[in-house]
């Protein structure tokens, strides 16, 4: 796995922020999760990293940190795993969607936006994998990346004060999922009856960047049945381990 220079900034007394090059892709982003799991073996007490896209911030929980020492330490951990074969596994998810009017609340719009029909668009965006590139904004949302340029479409003018949780959207470059209702202006295309956080679990969101994410169409009474069995506990995502 290819390794890239990266520069080390401080973040305040307790933090630091570590930045690779300042482009979106999946070879940036697997070479910031490696060195996560190489630091994380240093087992170090006190620190908590938290990824996006092309840059990751580590904070030190137990004590004013000293910003050179940091660095030399964060650069060693760096050049030391550049030398090792990663040994992380990712995941690649199956999350179904229900596309129909009553969920995709702008989908004929985007379509004729884009000259798709609404069947071009929805086998367009079932068709591709996307990487989890980042997690925030609300607990669970994930940023995903690898959005065919022929699904781009802006955000919309005005964003909605309510958005449905669940609801599958489309913004620039990427798709996404809401995982509880909130205000968003993301064009939404369809429905996810299955709830990507749950605060009560161990993990709270099954899904881990670095992660991909393929969408499954399904019909409406799946969806009802799907939105049942995720409610009673008994839903299991599909998923297949990919090794990075």
């Amino acid at each position: 796995m290819k390794s890239y220079p990266i520069s080390i900034k401080p973040f305040g007394e307790r933090a630091v922020l570590v930045e690779w090059p300042s482009e979106v892709k999946e070879s940036i982003l697997a070479d910031i999760l490696d060195f996560m799991e190489a630091f994380k073996a240093l087992k170090i007490p006190g620190w908590e990293m938290s990824v996006a896209y092309n840059s990751l911030t580590m904070v030190y929980n137990n004590d004013h940190l000293d910003f050179e020492e940091t660095q030399k330490m964060i650069l060693d951990c760096h050049a030391e795993q550049a030398k090792s074969t990663s040994s992380r596994v990712q995941h690649l998810w199956t999350i179904p969607v229900c596309y129909d009017l009553e969920f995709g609340i702008d989908i004929q719009e985007v379509s004729k936006t884009l000259n798709l029909s609404v069947e071009e668009l929805i086998q367009q965006h079932t068709s591709h994998q996307y990487v989890v590139y980042g997690i925030g904004f609300l607990p669970g949302f994930m940023y995903l990346g690898g959005l065919p340029k022929s699904l781009e479409i802006p955000r919309r003018s005005e964003p909605r004060l309510q958005v449905a949780k669940g609801s599958v959207g489309l913004a620039g470059k990427q798709t996404g999922i809401y995982p509880q209702e909130s205000p968003g202006g993301w064009n939404i295309i369809g429905n996810c009856p299955v709830p990507l956080f749950n605060p009560s679990l161990k993990e709270p969101c099954f899904v881990k960047v670095g992660d991909k994410i393929q969408f499954h169409k399904i019909s409406k009474a799946e969806y009802e049945l799907h939105k049942i069995e995720a409610e009673v506990g008994i839903y299991k995502p599909e998923k297949v381990v990919l090794h990075a």
